[in-house]
């Protein structure tokens, strides 16, 4: 009986691979451009100042829970804040949109090949020697991402109420009209983006028609599945644009607060 011969190839080195193209541009940029927004987000958080220019008001301290402004829910202070604890009214929202994005699948991808090498891409090796996947600790934790949805959902009606009072201009005398800024515009086209990648999420596709064995038994649901897909369809394009459009709108707030910018009335 002829002996047959098993080939069994070594386990890549990290970075070994037979590709000659440039596979390492899309996660260098990936850690660029993450790295640049997770620093700017975190340094204006810090902040805790220059947040609001008139009726506009920066996404990152939307809803302004607490603070000495007429954007504020609940009063000015905060009275269970440790006093030993740095402040700012960022601290008490930001945690809903990162843990949105945190767990969502496309930056789940993206973020595992930029930081972790996990792996670096399509055919590299990487340095783990076996596959954890995310059934264990602390990756399983990825999947309240259905749960984040929830409340990115009412965080897209909050911001589309700031768009509502971007709207509005109050004069010196106090008289307030109806009026459309360069500011207006910047806060609509977020929420816009925002909306985009919101309600292109895969856990809204599975929430509106993933349960179904014919998702047209059920016209409305198929209407949502359909909308939801047609999303999908681009997410990585929402993802990026809307993260562009939540840093880009703390900027121009931030920068007309400061004097720095001026906001221009167009109507």
């Amino acid at each position: 009986m002829p002996s047959v011969q098993v080939m069994v190839s070594s386990p890549r080195r990290f970075g070994e691979t037979a590709r000659r193209d440039r596979w390492w541009v899309q996660p260098v940029a990936t850690f660029l451009a993450l790295s640049a927004f997770i620093l700017y987000s975190t340094w204006a958080a810090f902040q805790n100042a220059h947040y609001e220019f008139g009726a506009y008001l920066s996404p990152f301290y939307s809803p302004l829970l607490f603070g000495p402004s007429v954007h504020a829910w609940f009063g000015a202070e905060v009275p269970w804040w440790p006093p030993v604890l740095p402040y700012s009214a960022a601290f008490l929202i930001l945690w809903a949109p990162g843990g949105f994005r945190l767990t969502c699948y496309y930056y789940r991808g993206a973020y595992y090949k930029a930081f972790w090498a996990d792996p670096p891409s399509c055919t590299v090796g990487e340095p783990r020697s076996r596959y954890r996947g995310e059934q264990a600790f602390p990756l399983i934790l990825q999947n309240v991402h259905r749960y984040f949805l929830y409340v990115a959902l009412g965080f897209l009606l909050v911001l589309l109420s700031d768009v509502w009072k971007a709207l509005w201009f109050a004069a010196p005398d106090g008289s307030v009209s109806f009026g459309i800024g360069i500011g207006t515009l910047v806060l609509a086209a977020n929420v816009t983006l925002l909306g985009g990648y919101t309600f292109g999420c895969h856990s809204l596709r599975h929430l509106t028609g993933g349960r179904l064995d014919a998702v047209g038994e059920r016209p409305v649901r198929a209407k949502a599945y359909a909308c939801a897909s047609c999303l999908n369809r681009r997410h990585m394009l929402w993802a990026w644009a809307s993260l562009f459009s939540v840093g880009f709108s703390d900027l121009y707030v931030r920068l007309c607060s400061m004097g720095i910018w001026t906001d221009v009335r167009l109507l």
